[in-house]
């Protein structure tokens, strides 16, 4: 594809972005669709037979998948809680002094003869033993420090996305609540380890590896929140 075919559909495709910006300002955002985790589509699943009715009398359920099997999340499109219990709290501060002075001179006392001829060039005082000198001196000071603290306290419900070939669960999950005109979005994605889920089907958030966890939202109170495009690319782009 040309750079002018590029150009020629993202023109076409900024009238769709506004109108779409243009209606969420009406309507308020509204909640993406319920679809199926990405990295499930191309996946082949093994559904397991139904089960056959079992006698009046028997302890057997119908429809159970096991009667003391694991109950916990272990193929592809089951679902797992995770736990997100985030408490962090980060605090430093440094400082840094420096100073540095130098000086040097030198001179030449005898110059192939030509030192009486630049004498004469400098009137106001020539003296050939100092005839280079330089000072210097830097100095800089600096100090910075952060105090930080976050506090996350939610549940979400994640679907395994693929089973790794050493056992472990690659998972995604994704939850949307909307309040008036706002909504707060919560995605979670990691890999875990099938021993690490308890028997109730739950995990923490610090037994995810490669954990990636967003609370986000949007909606009017998060566009006010936010810097306008055009001051966010003047503070970035700006040299001073």
């Amino acid at each position: 594809m040309t750079m002018r075919k590029i150009l020629i559909l993202a023109a076409a495709c900024l009238p769709l972005a506004a109108c779409s910006t243009a209606m969420e300002a009406v309507k308020g955002p509204e909640l993406a669709p319920m679809v199926y985790p990405s990295a499930l589509v191309p996946a082949q699943q093994a559904y397991l037979p139904e089960a056959t009715p079992a006698s009046a009398n028997s302890l057997w359920r119908t429809g159970a998948r096991s009667f003391f099997g694991d109950q916990r999340a272990r193929r592809v499109g089951d679902i797992l809680t995770v736990n997100i219990d985030i408490n962090d709290r980060a605090q430093t501060q440094n400082s840094t002094n420096r100073q540095r002075s130098n000086s040097a001179s030198g001179g030449v006392s005898n110059f192939f003869g030509f030192e009486n001829s630049i004498g004469k060039l400098f009137p106001g005082g020539f003296d050939p033993a100092n005839m280079i000198g330089t000072e210097g001196e830097v100095s800089a000071n600096g100090s910075g420090s952060v105090n930080r603290s976050e506090r996350v306290n939610l549940t979400v419900a994640a679907i395994i996305t693929a089973v790794m070939p050493n056992g472990n669960l690659v998972i995604q999950g994704r939850q949307e609540v909307r309040t008036n005109r706002e909504v707060r979005e919560l995605t979670v994605a990691g890999i875990v380890r099938p021993e690490d889920i308890s028997s109730a089907n739950t995990i923490a958030h610090t037994q995810i590896a490669e954990a990636r966890i967003s609370y986000a939202g949007r909606g009017d109170i998060s566009r006010m929140q936010s810097t306008p495009a055009a001051q966010s690319l003047v503070e970035r782009f700006s040299p001073f």
